[in-house]
Parts: C-alpha cells; sequence; structure tokens
C-alpha cells in the first residue's frame, strides 16, 4: 500500500509538472538575444578555461527549453548595458540587476528571480573595524565601487554622508577592478551583494572576509527594452522555476556546492 501510495503521489507530482509545462507561452524557436558583464560570480562569469558559466547561464537555459527559445549571447560593460537594451541593441540584459524604481524609467524589468543582501567585504586581517559604523568614523579609510549600482549608493547613503561625490568612495569602471585594489590595500573596503560576496570570500583562501550585517536587501531581474513582449513569458517561466524547485537546486549547485578557482 505504501508503495502503491508513493507511485500515485510520484504520477501526480508528474502530471502537474506536465501541465505546468504545457501552461507555459511557445516562443516557436526564436532567437533572443541577452547581453551579459560576465563579471559577477557565481551568477555569470568565466572559469579558469575561458568557459562562460553561472547560475544566470544555467537559468536562462532551462527558460530556453521550456519557452522554445535559442539563445545568442553578447558582452558589454556594466556602465553601457542598461543604456543599451533601452535603445533596443539587446532582447535582455542580465548581470545580477537590482530592480529599481529609476530603472524602471529606461527598462522594462521581469518578476524577480533571486533576493540577496548587501555586504561588506575587507581584506581577511582587516582589524581596524568590524562594521559600518566603525568604518565611517575613521575617516583616511576608502571604500571602492562602480558608479551607478547599488553597491555605490550603500556606500554612499547607508555608510557614508550622502554625498555621492565623497572622495572616500574611489570609482571603478568594474567590479573586479575595484576588488584588485582591496587586495592591494589601495582600498579598504569594498560592497557586494551576498551572490557575488560569498563567492570571492571562498576563492580567496582567507585573503578576503565579510564583515558586519547586511546593509540591505534587494532583488535581481532580468532587463528589456520597454514594452518587450518577452516580460510575460520569461515571467512565466520564472514562475515555473520557483513552483518546480528548480531555482532552489540552482542555489544548491552554485552557492553550496561549486568552488571558485577550480
Amino acid at each position: 500500500m505504501k508503495l502503491t501510495a508513493a507511485l500515485t503521489g510520484l504520477s501526480l507530482a508528474f502530471t502537474a509538472t506536465m501541465a505546468a509545462a504545457q501552461d507555459l507561452p511557445d516562443l516557436g524557436g526564436r532567437e533572443v538575444v541577452i547581453v551579459t558583464e560576465n563579471a559577477y560570480p557565481p551568477l555569470q562569469f568565466m572559469d579558469k578555461d575561458g568557459k562562460a558559466i553561472g547560475w544566470e547561464y544555467d537559468a536562462v537555459a532551462e527558460l530556453a527549453k521550456r519557452l522554445n527559445f535559442t539563445v545568442k549571447y553578447e558582452n558589454t560593460s556594466w556602465d553601457a548595458m542598461i543604456p543599451a537594451v533601452s535603445e533596443g541593441q539587446y532582447d535582455i540584459g542580465m548581470t545580477g540587476i537590482t530592480i529599481k524604481d529609476e530603472r524602471k524609467e529606461a527598462v522594462d524589468f521581469s518578476d524577480p528571480y533571486m533576493r540577496s543582501e548587501m555586504l561588506m567585504i575587507v581584506r581577511g586581517d582587516e582589524t581596524r573595524f568590524t562594521d559600518a559604523a566603525s568604518f565611517a568614523a575613521i575617516p583616511e579609510l576608502l571604500v571602492s565601487a562602480q558608479p551607478g549600482t547599488s553597491p555605490f549608493y550603500a556606500a554612499i547613503y547607508n555608510i557614508l554622508d550622502g554625498n555621492e561625490e565623497n572622495p572616500r568612495v574611489v570609482k571603478f569602471e568594474t567590479f573586479g577592478a575595484g576588488l584588485e585594489a582591496l587586495k592591494a590595500g589601495d582600498v579598504d573596503l569594498t560592497l557586494s551583494d551576498s551572490t557575488a560576496a560569498n563567492g570571492y570570500v571562498a576563492a580567496s583562501n582567507g585573503g578576503l572576509k565579510i564583515i558586519g550585517e547586511p546593509l540591505a536587501s534587494e532583488d535581481f531581474g532580468f532587463i528589456f527594452p520597454k514594452g518587450s513582449e518577452l516580460v510575460a513569458p520569461i515571467n512565466a517561466g520564472i514562475a515555473a522555476l520557483k513552483a518546480d524547485g528548480t531555482l532552489d537546486a540552482l542555489n544548491q549547485k552554485w552557492f553550496v556546492e561549486y568552488k571558485m578557482g577550480e
């Protein structure tokens, strides 16, 4: 009886899954051009062999399979991404993009596919400060950030005085450049959401650590040109990936099991 009940349960789950899949939109095999930065592990980055991999790549592969579309990937910098998608140069942008009202004026967002927290990253031997308040209290300390990003605004408004020209914020074109400045001792702190921060710290062999409490939480979404017909299908796909546990499985793979640098 127990075996019969278990098999019946599996059959019902399979039937429900198939029904959900059948309800998803069919994009008819169309090509979707997606732009990314490949600099935000473990969401998307280049492995030691030069292959582009990550959480977002796996998620998009699942969406493409279920919604029946093919993907062409392009690369650009963070600064250029939102304007380029807004102008219709690409169909979708992905790089752990925080959903913000001011960005919605230029692009449309998908529903959130992930929530993350803003964390403070320091060198592994840092002892001069342990949280945002003690960092702010030492005027010679510097924080790195990319202008226009969530870490930049967190540095300005959650740690410092709200002045966007505060000289204590050292601006870098990429997150990676700011992280290297931290490692070299040119700055004393950098900020990142937990998805990337935990990956970098795990790969540092003790060279980096996370301090203090999270400064803020944020939701990530894909971006589209305003009025894009892809928003609704992608949202349906995200809902399906959440419902059947696929997103949880990707979190386990990339944030628990994957070891950066291997």
